[in-house]
């Protein structure tokens, strides 16, 4: 397993997919928040309208934002890395020389999903401290009680955010390509979309983190959030399954 690992975060380090995902969640997501923040002091009333909330200006309305941004697109940044380490070992070939290893192949795939959920907790930290960085250059003042609860609530939003992705890797062993697990990545934002709007989104594990951080800890009931777990530990286990049982011939 160690030598599983250390390979896994070798390949994720030295890629661009990894370094443009990296920079796509926190960057981006800082940037834009950065924006939504800036236009909160605009005089545009119909702009201030649209914002609601985040157009308070402060840190309340920073992180509300910040969530929002997350909620939707987050899933989305750490879904295209997570395709890419399991769909590219069959779209450059690689795939024939695990084979030959002397590691068993769902020994290789847990070593993925581990690399993966360090790289993800590293981001969700790095994007927390980012925004606390963004916030204060801001001049949005000293973090209250309840502003340092909203941005635990923004670190446990990324780590959950990375977590319902998992079903990615599985989507992208079975169809054998990038872009299988893409497809599956964008099915799974729709899905979230709309349970949400059917009003089931607590019970549904896609779309109960952002709602819990969006509301601040309110909409979503500690069961329906614990839901997460069993969900993304599903996903793991049929992703191992199957590359345990991956044949070269299929």
């Amino acid at each position: 397993m160690k030598a599983a690992l250390w390979a896994e975060g070798m390949k994720l380090a030295g890629s661009t997919v990894g370094r443009v995902g990296s920079v796509a969640v926190v960057v981006g997501v800082s940037v834009l928040s950065g924006s939504m923040l800036l236009a909160a002091h605009s005089d545009d009333a119909q702009l201030l309208a649209k914002l609601g909330p985040v157009a308070s200006g402060d840190w309340t309305g920073f992180l509300l934002g910040a969530a929002q941004i997350t909620g939707a697109g987050g899933m989305g940044g750490f879904a295209v890395v997570l395709a890419w380490m399991f769909g590219r070992e069959f779209g450059d070939g690689t795939i024939t020389g695990l084979f030959a290893l002397p590691v068993r192949r769902s020994t290789i795939s847990l070593a993925k999903l581990l690399v993966y959920a360090a790289w993800a907790v590293a981001m969700s930290a790095a994007l927390g401290l980012s925004l606390l960085f963004v916030g204060l250059i801001a001049g949005l003042g000293p973090l209250t009680t309840a502003d340092a609860e909203s941005l635990v609530r923004q670190f446990a939003l990324g780590v959950m955010s990375a977590a319902i992705a998992i079903p990615v890797a599985w989507a992208a062993t079975l169809s054998r390509s990038v872009l299988g697990g893409v497809s599956v990545a964008i099915a799974l934002v729709v899905v979230a979309q709309v349970s949400v709007l059917a009003g089931i989104g607590g019970w549904m594990p896609l779309a109960a983190p952002a709602l819990w951080a969006v509301s601040g800890g309110t909409a979503v009931s500690p069961l329906q959030l614990v839901l997460v777990v069993p969900f993304a530990a599903a996903a793991v286990i049929a992703t191992a399954i199957t590359w345990a049982r991956l044949q070269l011939d299929r």
